[in-house]
């Protein structure tokens, strides 16, 4: 039967319009307008009845004259297939009006003719275009029917992977039979707050409808989760409550929500069983709810529980099983607790195993029993309790075992002591003959006696069974009950959300009771659906304002008035159980009389009398009525019950059965005193005696009824989300789609309806920019109007001339069924026109190009032939032009040839003559020149002899003259040169002397120009005489060479004549010796080049091998390096983790902290405030302060020194935990590392060791002069302390003490006096020690130096050395400079002989050398007391802190004291290791070196530190004496004054003139103005205002300047004061307003610059070489503040942390809509029709973020933080991580949104990436790692726009996608879908090919990237150059009451 509705009246009668009938030619393109007729005031509708066939038009809202135009060729449909349900097929030919059979031709192109019916003539239906496949929304598809349903499903199922689909309210979800990695905390996550039509469909995306309808629309909701066994209805649920449980966590510290799911094991382990369509099948409904408080967080919950399946303890039909939780007992019998349950094996137990399966496949009961009991103990049930369930369960196992013995046919009885019966009895506690009696035996009442009457077996058998089914659903709901009371609020719950797990529409070959009941269930919630969708749909079209006209649906309520309505099955069933003699029979006969042939939806089947058909809107159902009666009744014999209750020593068995009479419902809620969810109350009526008998005895069915209305009751209060699990396949196989099942299921649970529903409406919606988006196209440029409405209203009146076919709704187009797929194929035929045009043109452009290539071909062909042939002409030219030329050439050569014969002739005969001639005059030329020389050469010869000898006379008689005189002069000047009074008297009368000397040159010149002409007159005489002696001797010497030279001939023949003959002798003697030896050595020779051909073989072998092992340890040492790099790679991605790890406890930290302040501000405002004049210190106050906090904020004077002191108390082992797990790992790192390097480095180590011990043996001596030095340096400290010391003894004695005690005869005076002699004669030994030790310096420096200067040289330093002073030494060099200052050209002529010159240039090699040795060592000296003061200066402030760790340590109980000092060691330890680490962090090799050093360095600072501790304990004995005598003379002088005279003397002012001086850097402050300092500076600062205009970080300097003043005055309680206040009031500021950027910036770069100035000035070496000289005076030197920078660099790491937050807060609604949907390049992505869902557009509309928007923000957080003055590496660390958040934002979305993975969605994001690229280089960060973050969304991008069909593509993907993980990959490639027909999928066996390729891939599985990650900052040093002193402050801050210093 069918229901007609009037939602509207038609204003008037559509008729019927001429139809715009589209043809086309081109294959694979469908015909896709549709047309839908308008249903009419009393048109005739089809029954419901009818078969799915029949109502096929109907049912898709298609009518038949309309649709027949529709079917012409190429176009795609559907026809049955007994197999496939519906398959495809193509028409051949068009289809024409009276055509009784249709051309076909299937997939697999088999053509077939497909008959028409002639009663009907029913078209199959149209295929949806292919761009349409695969939606996320059914009712998106233009043609709603159900193949295109089923095969929408399908494709998303096998193809996509893709388990979740939505069908307009409904959410599909298909069971895959395998772990998805989808439910994880990272997609709960990204669905967290997104609309539901945004993401991909899932259960989460409707658990956060349901979650954010709730708190928005206040108003309770409902999950009605509803399928088949099998389907996956429990795991649904279970997810669903587990995203609840996520998102809104527990409002209190019971953790509810792990309760709630702890629920899930207990009721699967008593309610859920095996079956032969499911392992884990739930026998029984359950709704739960799940309760909320005002700010939505869980706070409890409460189930109800509907038709549990008894029958299924004591009966399991084959391959099935009992409840689980028989299994795991008896998986677990050998426990130790469970040996009293005396249980087995399951195969033992009659009650679990009639189905002969017990055991699960993957499944392990004993596990899943530990699981059970600790869920059981999660919710409070107890171990006692526990056991008694389990002895209870064991019970009923043993019950089942028991036997009976017939006696005869109507009596029984128990074989005595029957075992099972023995345990069953001592498991209750029950008396065993009391149980076998009445198990056997049965009570009948009457009106006045009472009978015993015994049973038959079968009757035993059957009343054992109700016995055990009794106690197991008492048992189930006693657990119920517990679990409820377990998860009951205690807070007054606000709204719920319930999650309805029911069983879904079942029909089997036997179908009993239990499908009858469930089957009425989904009668009623079939119609609570139905009635809901056609609300939502009323709602959607009034919002819209549009008229409706009439549309049907199917109205179930006849079905379930013969269900529950008077005389319907339930209460005729009801009825016969109250009849004596009632029984199946009867009451079949008893329905057929009622309801045969009057009731539509009753029948009665043909061959059988106890059964009957209901037709349910799903299906018809045959039931039989066997068994019907007997579980109505549920009877249960009460003396058996009676006999349980009687059990004293068990007390649980009696609690199951107490409140058994006020229970209405056995499998009804428990009363736990909720409210009834119609939040109606309920008043109990008045106790009537038998009532609870009456009650007991109500029916299942009645009772199943009034729990069914309840149900419904809350339903209809609730607003309702539906999840329909489907089951693919009955066999349990992953991603396998049984066509023949899923459609069965979708006809039962309501999606094909809603799809009827849909279709006669007006299901595809689109709005108005949506539209103009999509169909712009279509339109010319006239009709773009401005407003977009109207643009769309004209738009649609051309394209689509029936105007019904379409409504204009307020926002929305509405369009019927059909009409998007027309207006999808106008659009793809204007593309395609297009792109028919572009391919036209692009071709007539290729061909003409091909034209013009061709003609330039040819033209180059002919050059080329004619140049060929032009050559070979050329050629022959050539060679005739060559063959005359050669004949001329040839002719010229002969008669040259002869011309030059006779020519060469002549002038040899002229050569010849000539010559002669020419030579004869040389010979005779030659003769006189030689005899000329021979008589030149012999005269000079003679002369010059002569002059030698007269010269060498006179010069030896001046040299022994001049020697003589400079002997005695060097006399005189060696004993003059020791003085420097010698050089001042040379000086004097040295000008007369120069003048004389100059006199004296002048006559030595004329006498030598006389002596030259003497000497060039008798040179001219002596060579005359020369050369005629010479040519005397010449002709002599020639005539005797000449005789000579014949003698010597003759000699010479005569002795050549015998040598040759010698020499012949011996030749023939050695050539016999060669040719012998020659033979030999032949012979040998051989031998040896076999032999070495032998070893060049072998050499060569050896060869080979060492290039084998010189390439085996090239490869080795490359892999070692390759793994020495990956090692380091890894050690610092250990190390990140490790500091991440870090950061994420101090992330933890910073909440807990702030959670515990909400919670004690929450305690204070609870507090009564106390009585006036009473105040009391909270104890606890100093054990709840923070981990890096020292005090809280000082409120009262009276607690200042209690506060101060606590902090050294407390502190030290929280901060020493995360100390000391900081520093062992840090050593494991180390060792790690330092085991890898070992092999490599062994050689660099063995240098290294060698170059040590060299180094360590010369230093010896110099560290005798360190030492020296050391104490010299010592001794001059100490002497300035002494005067000190003095000086203020002295000062204060004049100032305190009156004029007469100070008087110079009076005994104070005396006593100082002594006392000033003393230190007087003490500071002169002091200063000759000093002298001593100076002297002795430079005489050890002397003896290193080399001995290699002259002889003068060493006697003058031994001068030097004797001198005392600095101020003689430098007397002396500055005369030696005096008399170095003559003139070179001076010196030859102080004396005649030059030998005064000669002395002085020694004596100023001297003093040069002199000079360097005093220079150089006045360095080296310099050097070594810089780093000596630098050491001495380091200890001591070391000295300091350990003085003042020893006081606070003497203040502490001695059990304390060790622990104290040993933590404050290992943290200063720790520190410096930390500190140098990070110094040295990238070069280990520099680290090492460093420890190596820091080892020498202790050993020696100890050794030194123990001469200092002598110096330094004899100074002290001084000291005490010095004061003990002052203490003294104060008690002597105090006793003559009087207190009156102390009291009444005036103080008088006297004015001091004070004198300008620099400023220190430094702002004094009073103590009682430090919180008016932190509240100006820290509290009430703002970044904009004030702060603005202020140089970036002058808060941190202000307080910075602060502590180094009172550093300056050794105030170690000021200065902690200071910083606890500074940090407690960040961290107050950043709690109050925490939530703003340039808050949470301002004091992120404001603490860092407070922690780099901390670092710049703690005077360490490593910060100091940074510092200018005048920054290093400022260096703090009382304290060393380590710790307090730790504290402030966790601080730090919080604020970072906190600034990320804010920054994700502030981007993560732009980063979505601006990088994904929004379209940066306009018209390149088009909209794909949606369905019911909302979709965000991606049309930027006022309000909507863009990809500009992201850029403005990130301009405006860059130039907060460089206006901040932030770190530059700080700012890229924050610039990395929003770019790691856009990026993993962005990803997520698109590896959850099918819509967005298109090929021109990837080019959008491609083209924002390189946006944010150019955003980085216009801010110079691409340094700074940001792209590398962006880097898998780019490859994503990138993945969408290749291609994606061959193995090259596959091949060249893997290697692309290197960023993206595995599942990424095949996500991204499974949710592709084309937005265009020319578009195409990804084929399945591609993905397949993807999958094999990545599977050696070792990445993550998780899907999506971990949004919430914060990658671990540091915090690297930046020193300031901004000098301290030249700091003003404003007077905007307020801070007047602080000065500079």
């Amino acid at each position: 039967m069918t229901s007609v509705v009037l939602l509207g009246k038609p204003e008037r009668e559509i008729p019927k319009l001429p139809y715009e009938i589209v043809y086309t030619n081109t294959r694979d393109m469908e015909i896709c307008s549709m047309e839908i007729e308008p249903i009419l005031p009393g048109k005739e509708i089809p029954a419901a009845s009818e078969s799915a066939e029949n109502l096929c038009c109907w049912r898709y809202g298609m009518e038949i004259d309309v649709l027949e135009y529709m079917y012409v060729k190429y176009a795609r449909v559907w026809i049955p297939d007994p197999e496939e349900v519906w398959k495809s097929a193509e028409l051949l030919k068009d289809y024409k009006p009276g055509d009784k059979v249709l051309q076909l031709r299937l997939e697999e192109g088999k053509d077939l003719e497909y008959s028409l019916d002639p009663k009907t003539k029913e078209l199959p239906p149209l295929r949806n275009p292919d761009i349409l496949v695969g939606e996320n929304d059914l009712t998106a598809l233009s043609y709603l029917h159900e193949p295109a349903v089923l095969h929408n499903l399908k494709v998303r199922f096998i193809d996509s992977k893709l388990i979740y689909t939505y069908c307009g309210i409904v959410l599909v979800a298909i069971n895959p039979y395998e772990q998805l990695p989808i439910y994880g905390e990272d997609i709960i996550n990204a669905y967290s707050g997104q609309n539901m039509g945004d993401m991909d469909p899932h259960i989460f995306a409707v658990a956060e409808e349901a979650y954010k309808q709730m708190a928005r629309d206040e108003r309770n909701q409902s999950i009605i989760v509803s399928g088949e066994s099998g389907a996956g209805k429990t795991v649904s649920a279970k997810y669903a409550m587990r995203y609840f449980a996520t998102v809104s966590g527990s409002a209190s510290e019971a953790n509810v929500e792990e309760k709630v799911l702890a629920s899930n094991p207990i009721m699967e382990s008593i309610g859920n069983a095996k079956t032969t369509r499911n392992d884990n099948s739930s026998r029984f409904g359950k709704y739960i709810e799940i309760g909320f408080d005002k700010r939505y967080r869980i706070i409890g919950a409460n189930m109800r529980t509907y038709l549990l399946e008894k029958s299924r303890v004591v009966f399991q039909a084959e391959e099935e099983r009992n409840y689980h939780i028989f299994y795991q007992l008896c998986a677990s019998a050998a426990l130790p607790e469970f040996k009293t349950l005396r249980l087995g094996s399951a195969n033992y137990f009659h009650y679990t195993k009639q189905g002969g399966s017990p055991v699960i496949d993957g499944v392990d009961d004993a596990k899943e029993m530990v699981n059970t009991r600790q869920a059981c103990t999660l919710l409070g049930i107890s171990d006692s309790y526990q056991m008694g369930i389990f002895r209870i369960l064991a019970g009923i196992l043993h019950l089942g075992n028991v036997e009976f013995a017939s006696r005869d046919s109507d009596s029984c009885t128990v074989p005595t002591k029957h075992e099972p019966l023995i345990i069953f009895c001592d498991l209750m506690g029950v008396e065993y003959e009391e149980m076998a009696h009445w198990l056997c035996h049965r009570k009948l009442a009457t009106a006045t006696e009472t009978y015993i009457k015994p049973i038959s077996k079968l009757h035993a058998i059957n009343a054992r069974d109700a016995l055990a089914k009794h106690i197991y659903a008492n048992l189930f709901n006693w657990i119920v009950d517990h679990v409820n009371k377990a998860l009951h609020a205690t807070v007054k719950q606000h709204s719920f959300i319930g999650v309805l797990d029911i069983y879904g529409f079942e029909t089997f070959e036997i179908n009993s009771f239990e499908q009858f009941c469930i089957n009425y269930a989904n009668e009623k919630l079939q119609q609570q659906f139905n009635m809901h969708v056609f609300k939502l749909e009323q709602e959607e079209y009034m919002k819209e304002q549009i008229p409706w006209t009439l549309i049907d649906f199917y109205d179930n309520q006849p079905c379930i008035n013969l269900i529950e309505a008077k005389m319907g099955i339930l209460d005729l069933l009801d009825e016969e159980c109250k009849m004596p003699k009632g029984s199946d029979d009867s009451w079949a006969q008893k329905l057929y009389n009622t309801h045969l042939n009057k009731c539509a939806l009753f029948e009665k089947p043909r061959l059988s009398n106890k059964a009957f058909i209901i037709k349910h809107f799903a299906d018809k159902v045959e039931y039989q009525c066997e068994g019907f009666l007997e579980k109505n009744k549920d009877t249960v014999y009460e003396e058996q019950i009676k006999v349980l209750k009687s059990s004293k020593k068990f007390k649980l068995l009696p609690e199951l059965f107490q409140d058994e009479e006020k229970v209405l419902s056995p499998t009804s809620a428990t009363p736990s005193g909720r409210v009834p969810l119609s939040r109606m109350p309920i008043k109990p009526a008045k106790a009537r005696p038998g009532q609870a008998s009456k009650e007991h005895k109500k029916t299942v069915g009645h009772q199943f009824r009034n729990s069914l209305h309840l149900l419904m009751e809350t339903l209809n209060a609730t607003t309702p989300h539906y999840v329909r699990c489907i089951k693919p396949n009955d066999f349990k196989f992953p991603f396998t789609f049984d066509e023949k099942r899923a459609v069965q299921q979708l006809r039962a649970c309501g999606v094909l309806e809603t799809i009827r529903i849909s279709a006669a409406g007006f299901p595809s919606r689109w709005t108005y920019q949506e539209f103009f988006s999509r169909y712009r196209v279509l339109m010319k440029q006239r009709d773009v109007l401005g407003d977009r409405k109207q643009t769309c209203k004209n738009v649609l009146e051309k394209l689509i001339q029936d105007k019904d076919k379409y409504q204009f709704g307020k926002t929305k187009i509405f369009f019927r069924a059909g009409q998007v797929a027309y207006l999808e194929k106008i659009r793809a035929d204007k593309l395609r026109a297009a792109c028919i045009r572009i391919q036209k043109t692009i071709r007539g452009w290729l061909m003409r190009k091909k034209y013009v290539r061709m003609r330039k071909a040819a033209i180059t062909i002919q050059r080329h032939v004619r140049g060929y042939q032009a050559r070979c002409y050329a050629k022959f030219l050539r060679r005739t032009r060559a063959a005359i030329t050669i004949q001329k050439f040839q002719r010229m050569y002969v008669v040259r040839k002869r011309y030059q014969c006779m020519r060469d002739a002549t002038i040899a005969l002229q050569a010849l003559l000539r010559g002669y001639m020419v030579r004869n005059k040389y010979q005779m030329m030659l003769r006189e020149h030689k005899s000329v020389v021979i008589q030149k050469h012999v005269r000079g010869w003679l002369a010059r002899r002569r002059y030698g000898r007269t010269l060498r006379a006179i010069v030896y008689l001046q040299c022994c003259y001049r020697r003589m005189m400079a002997k005695r002069e060097l006399k005189k000047l060696k004993i003059e040169a020791r003085s420097v009074e010698r050089y001042k008297k040379l000086h004097i009368g040295l000008e007369n002397k120069i003048m004389q000397l100059q006199r004296k040159i002048d006559e030595q010149n004329k006498e030598y120009k006389s002596l030259l002409e003497k000497m060039s007159s008798l040179e001219i005489t002596y060579s005359t005489e020369t050369e005629k002696l010479r040519s005397d001797v010449e002709r002599l010497r020639m005539s005797e060479e000449e005789a000579k030279n014949a003698t010597n001939r003759v000699i010479s023949l005569q002795e050549e004549i015998a040598k040759l003959r010698r020499e012949l002798h011996q030749t023939q003697s050695e050539k016999k010796s060669i040719e012998e030896w020659a033979d030999k050595y032949k012979h040998e020779t051989e031998q040896l080049v076999s032999e070495l051909k032998e070893q060049n073989s072998l050499l060569e072998r050896e060869k080979e091998e060492h290039r084998r092992i010189h390439d085996q340890a090239r490869e080795i040492t490359e892999s070692m390096e390759k793994k020495l790099v990956e090692e380091t790679k890894q050690l610092e991605l250990d190390l990140n983790d490790e500091r991440l790890r870090y950061q994420n406890l101090l992330n933890e930290f910073s909440r807990l902290e702030e959670r515990y302040d909400d919670l004690k501000d929450e305690m204070n405002l609870m507090v009564s405030i106390p009585k006036p004049g009473h105040k009391r210190t909270d104890s606890t106050h100093s054990s709840n302060e923070s981990e890096y906090t020292f005090s809280s904020e000082i409120t009262e004077a009276e607690d200042l020194p209690l506060r101060m002191e606590e902090p050294s108390e407390k502190k030290a082992p929280l901060d020493m935990s995360l100390f000391l797990k900081l520093q062992k790992r840090v050593s494991e790192l180390e060792q790690e590392k330092q085991s890898l390097q070992d092999e490599l480095d062994r050689k660099e180590e063995q240098a290294l060791r060698a170059k040590a011990k060299e180094e360590e043996r010369p230093p010896i001596r110099g560290a005798e002069l360190e030492y020296e030095s050391l104490k010299r340096q010592e001794l001059e400290s100490e002497n300035k302390k002494l005067k000190n010391e003095l000086n203020e003894l002295q000062k204060a004695l004049t100032e305190t003490r009156a004029p007469e005690v100070t008087a110079p005869g009076a005994p104070a005076y005396r006593v100082l006096l002594d006392q000033l002699t003393s230190v007087s004669e003490e500071l002169e030994v002091r200063k000759e020690e000093v002298l001593i030790l100076r002297s002795q310096l430079v005489s050890q420096k002397e003896a290193i130096q080399p001995k290699n200067t002259m002889t003068d040289a060493t006697i003058l330093l031994e001068d030097v050395q004797k001198m005392k002073d600095k101020g003689e030494i430098a007397q002396a060099y500055i005369g030696l400079k005096e008399t170095n200052r003559q003139s070179p050209q001076d010196y030859h002529m102080l004396n005649e002989d030059g030998e005064l010159w000669l002395a002085y240039e020694g004596l100023k090699q001297a003093n040069r050398l002199l000079e360097s040795q005093l220079q150089s060592q006045k360095k080296s000296h310099e050097n070594e007391l810089e780093s000596l003061r630098g050491e001495i200066q380091s200890l001591k402030e070391e000295n300091n802190r350990q003085q003042q760790l020893l006081a606070q340590n003497l203040q502490l109980p001695p059990e304390a004291r060790i622990e104290a000092s040993l933590q404050h060691e290992i943290t200063r330890l720790t520190n410096e290791n930390l500190f140098f680490e990070e110094l040295y962090a990238d070069d280990p090799k520099k680290y090492q070196l460093y420890r190596i050093s820091l080892y020498k360095r202790m050993i020696d600072l100890m050794e030194q530190l123990e001469k200092q501790d002598k110096t330094v304990r004899k100074l002290k004995k001084q000291l005490k004496v010095f004061a003990k005598k002052i203490g003294e003379l104060e008690v002597g002088q105090m006793e003559n004054i009087s207190p009156g005279q102390i009291i009444d003397e005036p103080i008088r002012p006297v004015n001091i003139p004070r004198k300008e001086k620099d400023f220190q850097g430094m702002l004094e402050y009073k103590k009682e103005d430090e919180q008016k300092l932190v509240k100006n500076l820290i509290l009430e600062l703002k970044p904009r205002g004030v702060a603005v205009n202020l140089i970036p970080g002058l808060p941190a300097y202000i307080l910075f300047m602060c502590v180094r003043h009172a550093d300056y005055l050794n105030d170690d309680q000021k200065v902690r004061s200071l910083l606890t206040s500074t940090i407690n009031g960040i961290k107050k500021v950043l709690k109050k307003r925490g939530d703003d950027f340039e808050t949470v910036s301002f004091w992120l770069s404001n603490t860092c610059r407070f922690l780099h100035c901390l670092k710049q000035y703690s005077g360490e070496e490593g910060f100091m070489k940074h510092n200018t000289p005048r920054q290093n005076e400022h260096c703090l030197t009382n304290f060393d503040l380590a710790e307090y920078r730790q504290v402030l660099s966790d601080l730090a790491i919080q604020i970072y942390q906190q600034l990320v937050r804010v920054l994700e807060n502030i981007l993560q609604p732009m980063i979505v809509s601006g990088m994904l949907e929004h379209e940066t390049i306009q018209g390149v992505s088009g909209v794909k029709p949606t369905g019911l869902r909302k979709r965000t557009s991606s049309i930027a509309d006022e309000g909507t973020y863009t990809l500009d928007s992201i850029i403005r923000q990130l301009n405006s957080f860059h130039s907060v933080m460089c206006q901040h003055g932030m770190d530059p590496e700080l700012i890229k660390q924050v610039v990395k991580q929003m770019f790691y958040i856009i990026g993993a934002v962005t990803l997520n979305n698109l590896l959850l949104r099918k819509d967005m993975c298109s090929w021109s969605k990837g080019m959008q994001i491609r083209y924002n990436v390189s946006q944010l690229e150019e955003w980085l280089r216009d801010k110079n960060l691409m340094n700074s790692g940001a792209k590398e973050t962006l880097e898998p969304l780019i490859q994503a991008a990138q993945l969408l726009q290749v291609k994606k069909k061959t193995d090259e593509d596959a091949e060249a993907i893997c290697s692309m996608c290197n960023a993206l993980t595995t599942a990424q990959i095949v996500k991204v490639l499974n949710l592709y879908t084309p937005v265009n027909e020319f578009e195409e999928r990804v084929l399945v066996s591609f993905i397949r090919t993807i999958q094999v390729r990545l599977r050696d891939r070792k990445d993550s599985p998780q899907l999506l990237m971990d949004a919430k990650h914060i990658f671990p900052v540091t915090f690297p040093f930046n020193p300031s150059s901004l000098a301290l002193e030249t700091i003003q402050i404003p007077a905007s801050l307020g801070l007047g009451f602080i000065s500079r210093v």
